[in-house]
């Protein structure tokens, strides 16, 4: 669950449409991941859960979280919409397909590699596409909906969130993310994972509780504690995500 380099898979089903086979190859791979889970507009449980004031099943123990309105809806453009830089798009997606072979174990098409291979090429891969991502937003600042559509942001967002090996790599991209969100050009709920993902790195508490672990008994626990964590729904609501608890039983879901 949440950070940590964890064996597990992005869920990539709303990078559906134009771009053929690499596309279609992300889709092949989409499954539940500890990054990112309670998207509103894949119909997770996150989508029609009440938010509720009683106290936390984990988290903090005690503390009562206020209601949270329903979430606020993210309004980007659909992937069929013209972009700035095209290659660049297809070159973002298909760095997306090896980032979800590596971590699922299940190769794109026309490749052969074993499961055992492509998790001995893990670290090497995210090596890779984080000097590319490097070079991405040395060459165009974010990445962003604009640039190369939402689904091309949403790869971006992916790559940046798991580069684990480069933690100024993601307080790099965070800050440059930080400025699309301002302009409306990225993602506010892909914003809110990777501030939480900046913050465990750092070992600073969360903001929106979006990385999880779990305690000696298996029992779901924040990898850092979470700020304010009375409001944490009312703020995951402001950008688009559901409360927490339906978060975990999502994750649970996924075991």
């Amino acid at each position: 669950m949440g950070q940590g380099r964890d064996r597990t898979a992005l869920r990539v089903g709303r990078t559906a449409g134009a771009l053929g086979a690499v596309i279609a190859a992300v889709a092949v791979m989409a499954a539940g991941c500890s990054v990112r889970t309670d998207d509103p507009r894949s119909g997770s449980p996150s989508t029609t859960a009440s938010a509720s004031s009683s106290a936390s099943p984990s988290g903090s123990p005690g503390v009562s979280r206020a209601p949270a309105p329903a979430p606020s809806i993210i309004d980007k453009p659909p992937t069929t919409a013209p972009v700035a830089e095209p290659e660049l798009r297809t070159e973002l997606l298909a760095m997306l397909v090896q980032d979800q072979a590596v971590r699922t174990g299940v190769a794109p098409p026309g490749d052969a590699r074993t499961a055992g291979e492509l998790a001995g090429d893990w670290d090497e891969t995210d090596r890779r596409n984080n000097a590319r991502m490097a070079e991405i937003l040395d060459e165009h600042g974010w990445p962003g909906w604009r640039l190369v559509g939402s689904d091309g942001a949403f790869a971006a967002w992916v790559l940046v969130q798991h580069a684990d090996l480069d933690v100024p790599l993601q307080e790099r991209g965070l800050t440059l993310m930080t400025t699309a969100v301002e302009q409306g050009d990225a993602d506010p709920s892909d914003h809110a994972y990777l501030v939480d993902r900046v913050r465990v790195a750092k070992g600073e508490p969360q903001a929106y509780g979006t990385q999880w672990g779990a305690d000696a008994t298996g029992k779901p626990e924040p990898r850092t504690p979470i700020e304010d964590e009375a409001q944490v729904d009312v703020r995951r609501a402001k950008v688009g995500l559901g409360t927490i608890d339906a978060y975990l039983e999502e994750l649970a879901s996924m075991e």
